[in-house]
């Protein structure tokens, strides 16, 4: 039986190198990037048996999602189709003033017209926790309903659920967000959500654990986790609030930093680790993650207990 199946979209990130613009570079870095395969990546590299799910092409840009995916020991379980795009991204690295641009290429994606009879659905069904994003339901009306669909049916079979806000003001806006996102939190055990989402998105006030207490009593679930960037974490679980400090760390590639703490924090409460210990391995992968390039979290478990080991009183209980 697996560990966790994750469901949504993966794209192809081309990145020219550090510094470099797009209409200039004659090199562009490939790599799979998604944040639920980010997840099921980071999972997978501290020991859960972890799966990711979705819809690609069957072409050799969406074979190499596979492969990308598969080296990280992440199973891969997709309905391939003849029609639809592999979609893609481009990441453009800049200091300040310029920053960082991201520009998207999924219109037509693959993955927008994956219903829920395209997927491994008793393979949620059988898996001890299912996760998915935000992200995915903004993508077409199809994905909201299969979304909708997957969370039901791993609630229904016991399957604890997942879902990361994650939310993208290039695919929606904060209303229409709020809107879809609150109509699936019911299916929800576990919510994820970074403060400034919580905020902007789903209009909360107050401090991060008045926030997270709130959430928790209105929508039933089992633990609310806010992330605060480099101000860390908390959870609110079983009625106690649990924070973790943001480990110092040098910083070359942020991108998935998010899905690293979530997928390690998932990984260590399904190997039956408290919350507080949780939080922990999330704050020392996050940190791991940040030093490492690409969206995935390539790291070891023996890292992770290094770093925890050197941090010492990392949390407050």
């Amino acid at each position: 039986m697996t560990d966790l199946v994750t469901f949504g979209e993966t794209m192809l990130r081309l990145s020219p190198p550090d510094g470099e613009r797009l209409e200039a570079t004659d090199r562009l870095d490939f790599r799979a990037a998604g944040a639920e395969s980010n997840v099921a990546a980071a999972a997978a590299r501290l020991g859960a048996d972890a799966a990711w799910t979705s819809k690609l092409p069957d072409s050799p840009l969406g074979r190499r999602v596979v492969s990308g995916l598969a080296r990280h020991g992440v199973a891969v379980d997709v309905a391939w189709t003849d029609e639809g795009r592999q979609g893609t991204y481009y990441l453009e690295y800049g200091g300040e003033p310029r920053g960082t641009n991201v520009i998207y290429d999924r219109t037509g994606a693959a993955v927008t017209t994956a219903t829920t009879a395209d997927l491994p659905v008793e393979r949620v069904r059988e898996a001890d926790a299912f996760h998915t994003s935000g992200i995915t339901p903004a993508l077409s009306d199809t994905l909201e309903t299969t979304t909708a669909d997957l969370l039901a049916a791993a609630r229904e079979a016991g399957t604890t659920t997942s879902f990361d806000v994650n939310y993208r003001s290039k695919l929606w806006e904060p209303a229409e967000a709020r809107e879809t996102l609150e109509g699936l939190f019911p299916d929800v055990d576990r919510l994820i959500v970074a403060e400034r989402d919580a905020r902007e998105v789903l209009a909360r006030e107050g401090t991060p654990s008045e926030i997270a207490s709130a959430l928790a009593d209105e929508f039933g679930f089992e633990t609310v986790l806010v992330t605060r960037g480099e101000n860390g974490a908390l959870a609110r679980h079983a009625g106690e609030t649990y924070e973790q400090s943001a480990i110092e760390t040098d910083t070359l590639d942020p991108i998935g930093t998010g899905d690293a703490f979530v997928g390690a924090f998932l990984a260590r409460r399904l190997a039956d680790d408290d919350v507080p210990t949780a939080l922990e391995y999330g704050a020392a992968t996050a940190a791991l993650k940040r030093t490492i390039p690409g969206d995935v979290a390539v790291i070891t478990r023996e890292e992770v207990e290094r770093v925890i080991a050197e941090e010492g009183q990392g949390i407050s209980r």
